[in-house]
């Protein structure tokens, strides 16, 4: 390994190497999302692009109710048996500060068998993910309202109804108040993940610094003992920190074949990383651990292409079998500024296990991987998991936008928003992985 990091510096340069010496200021965007069309990657046809990996179908619900208008109707929906085959879908609309009160059910028909699933629910309270108000990625004038995605595995039928919640109709004096509206602009997302990019020749190992592109990039970055991670930070000029895990496996965009065109080009980095905020994906539970990277393509694509954010929102992903992935781009050791907890994006990171943990339980390699992760990129930041931090938030429903909130290093998505997420049970294992991530950091 030290001669393998030694002729890198030689190929490369130090700057390059498997950590940052020093953390870029936040910055604006390099440039803005490309507007939303019907021709491309995303598209009302029932053609994918054949150049481009993987494809989305945007597809408009219509009442299913006597009132046909739009706006009053209280369910919506659509059934449809001609579509391009797909594995994960979700449902959008047009103002992301608009909340679907309301259900979302779904059902699809597999391809090959032409069995039909049974309902499932996909969770609607998605608007707790994504940039914090005010920034540009927020203020781009491309983002949507979203359903989280669920994972229904390759697909070619599909029958989807959005109910409104008019439980809420209450009387106020002599009148009677409307039951909740849905929101205007509703389409189904049926995104198709595509296959991963094969590998490019020649690619060399991954460095935790590097922006990827397609001649260098690598399928992963490799595990380092710990003291060889303490050994490449003095050797590249850094403060060796008195604690710090060791860096655990993790595996590249380029690894589970991001397509890097999607996403809007420039990074945005803010000053350190102080907490870490745990969620899942609420795709669901029913993917095999070799489909992990066809579930992260396909959160990667409705996050950009349906959602309209500039990349995949988490900095981290995790499956159940413990496997890590690298979420956002910009460098898996920089403080990468993610969309993943709405008011708190600044100086934390995001990870997120794929699944859906309100009754099922986590694995426990899964919760492990947590405190893996947590234990070395927190450790680059000299913060110990089981301590606390404050963080000041940028606006949401729990704390009022410039309140200092004293949260866990290691929280939950709900410590900062009224949500479930990350479900009770994965919720309920962050102690473990607090205690278990600063056993790894050495203290």
């Amino acid at each position: 390994m030290r001669g393998f990091l030694a002729s890198s510096i030689g190929v490369t340069c130090a700057a390059a190497l498997a950590l940052p010496l020093t953390l870029p200021a936040a910055a604006a965007p390099a440039s803005a999302p490309a507007a939303r069309s019907t021709s491309g990657a995303r598209t009302a046809s029932t053609t994918a692009a054949p150049d481009l990996p993987g494809s989305t179908q945007s597809l408009p619900l219509t009442p299913r109710t006597r009132d046909r208008t739009l706006g009053a109707a209280p369910e919506q929906g659509l059934t449809r048996a001609d579509v391009h085959r797909f594995s994960l879908v979700g449902v959008i609309w047009s103002d992301p500060d608009t909340e679907l009160r309301g259900q979302v059910q779904v059902r699809t028909r597999a391809t090959g068998t032409g069995t039909w699933s049974g309902w499932q629910d996909i969770d609607t309270h998605n608007e707790d993910h994504g940039a914090d108000p005010g920034t540009a990625e927020r203020d781009s004038g491309h983002v949507h309202g979203s359903t989280a995605p669920l994972w229904v595995g390759d697909s070619d039928g599909v029958d989807v109804r959005v109910r409104a919640n008019t439980a809420a109709t209450r009387t106020v004096g002599n009148t009677d108040e409307q039951p909740s509206l849905l929101p205007t602009g509703l389409h189904l997302e049926l995104v198709d993940p595509g296959a991963a990019q094969a590998p490019s020749a020649g690619a060399r190992p991954a460095t935790a610094n590097r922006t990827a592109t397609p001649r260098l990039a690598a399928t992963e970055l490799p595990a380092l003992s710990r003291q060889a991670t303490e050994r490449d930070l003095v050797a590249l000029g850094a403060k060796a920190q008195p604690y710090i895990g060791p860096r655990p496996r993790i595996v590249t965009r380029h690894g589970w074949g991001a397509d890097e065109k999607l996403r809007e080009k420039g990074f945005v980095y803010t000053k350190k990383v102080k907490a870490a905020f745990v969620h899942h994906t609420a795709t669901g539970n029913n993917y095999r651990c070799s489909q992990a990277p066809s579930v992260i393509r396909g959160i990667y694509r409705y996050h950009v292409k349906s959602s309209g954010w500039r990349d995949i929102g988490y900095n981290f992903l995790v499956d159940k079998c413990g496997t890590i992935y690298e979420g956002r781009a910009g460098g898996v050791a920089k403080a990468v500024m993610g969309a993943h907890t709405l008011g708190f994006n600044t100086d934390s990171m995001g990870i997120a296990v794929l699944g859906t943990f309100g009754s099922a339980k986590p694995s426990s390699a899964a919760v492990t991987a947590i405190a893996k992760l947590t234990a070395w990129k927190l450790g680059l930041y000299g913060v110990n998991p089981r301590g606390k931090t404050y963080l000041k938030s940028g606006g949401g429903n729990l704390y009022r936008k410039g309140k200092n909130v004293r949260l866990n290093v290691i929280s939950g998505h709900r410590d900062g928003f009224a949500t479930e997420c990350p479900g009770r049970e994965l919720y309920g294992k962050l102690g473990s992985a607090r205690s278990t991530s600063a056993r790894y950091q050495g203290r």
